[in-house]
């Protein structure tokens, strides 16, 4: 049984990956006289030697062991916590549905949402901790009785968009000790700590897909395919495919049409159950308006009116002006200007300066429209 602490010293499970940032967020938090109990969950198991050679992302031996090594250094504990049943579910059983609906999503908002925030904050209620810490770039500041979400001071590698989940509950059990930083002096800092992954490179691929090649890892997961054509934007028919989960909204290359204009062609609308792909010229990717479902407010605005907001639409993506109307099971969003294909599957994230307001999942762009009619969720497909 662990000990009880003393004074105000809090006990701090930290998500540990074995990268350098969650391992200065622990390092930082004992530096503070926490007591840190570092957790490194396992997720996914590669299926053969040679993606388990390429996987350098997610839940290695090495990484599992840079994550050990850290702890040993701050005089922590550490636990190696199976999750991967619940990763399977929740990530990439998700991740593969998304695609063979036609949708693009970002496996990184479900691992978040489920496994850290839910599943890791419950395990560590078991183990006593006072609090949860990740290695986000994002803060944490109070306002009253309450919680803000703040996006990271250094743009370059702010990750609040991937946080836009959070509840005001789950707020109060979490700490984000490397918001405030840049990268550059979280490695500065790993440096001066002495800890061996100061210069450990960041992952780059989904973690689970280390060779970055999607259609290897999702045809074999598939449940069904949705072949069909693929049309102009007057509905002429070019070619034929294999399934709608090797496209997505914005998609440029490997549409296997022949191209007899000289200006390119993207993906423009994605419609599953048909199996249907519509592609067009870039103009036809610049739209004002969507409606998203599943929308969390981290703090909970009037419900009556319309607010004014920065929203975003990818995770390395721009804030563009916008109206949110709120409605009863989601929200209708409208930018200042076109953005560039809006995606279902993706999230849109509200924002006010650096306030993180909160956010939901695109189910479709609208009609550009100058009327003031609501949209209704159910003429779309989900």
């Amino acid at each position: 049984m662990m000990r009880k602490r003393q004074n105000d010293k809090k006990r701090v499970v930290v998500a540990m990956s074995g990268g350098v940032d969650s391992s200065v967020a622990a390092a930082l938090l004992a530096q503070q006289g926490h007591e840190v109990v570092g957790v490194t969950m396992r997720l996914f198991s590669a299926p053969n030697n040679e993606v388990a050679r390429l996987n350098k992302s997610c839940c290695s031996i090495e990484d599992v062991e840079d994550a050990r090594s850290v702890c040993r250094k701050i005089g922590a504990k550490h636990y190696l916590l199976n999750f991967e049943e619940e990763f399977q579910k929740h990530v990439i059983d998700y991740f593969v549905g998304e695609y063979e609906r036609g949708r693009t999503p970002h496996p990184c908002l479900a691992c978040n949402d489920r496994l850290k925030f839910q599943f890791l904050m419950q395990r560590a209620e078991l183990m006593d901790a006072d609090l949860v810490a990740t290695g986000h770039y994002a803060r944490i500041r109070t306002d009253g009785n309450q919680y803000q979400l703040l996006a990271g001071n250094d743009p370059l590698k702010d990750q609040s968009y991937v946080l836009y989940t959070l509840s005001q509950q789950q707020l109060t059990k979490l700490s984000l000790p490397i918001g405030d930083y840049s990268k550059d002096e979280i490695r500065d800092v790993a440096r001066e700590i002495g800890l061996s992954i100061a210069n450990k490179p960041d992952s780059q691929d989904i973690c689970f897909i280390p060779d970055g090649d999607y259609s290897r890892f999702i045809e074999p997961r598939l449940k069904r395919k949705s072949p069909g054509e693929i049309v102009d934007m007057n509905g002429t028919v070019l070619g034929v495919h294999d399934g709608v989960h090797g496209f997505t909204v914005g998609q440029r290359k490997r549409i296997p049409v022949a191209n007899n204009s000289p200006r390119p062609l993207y993906v423009t609308d994605i419609d599953a159950p048909s199996g249907r792909i519509t592609v067009g010229p870039a103009e036809r990717l610049m739209k004002t308006r969507l409606y998203a479902s599943n929308v969390n407010w981290i703090n909970q605005p009037s419900s009556d009116r319309t607010i004014k907001v920065q929203a975003r639409i990818r995770y390395n993506g721009h804030n563009t002006s916008a109206n949110v109307r709120v409605l009863p099971n989601g929200a209708e969003i409208e930018f200042s200007k076109p953005v560039r294909a809006i995606t279902p599957g993706q999230a849109v994230v509200f924002y006010d300066q650096d306030l993180v307001l909160g956010g939901g999942l695109i189910e479709a762009s609208l009609p550009e429209s100058t009327d003031d009619k609501i949209y209704s969720p159910s003429a779309i497909t989900v």
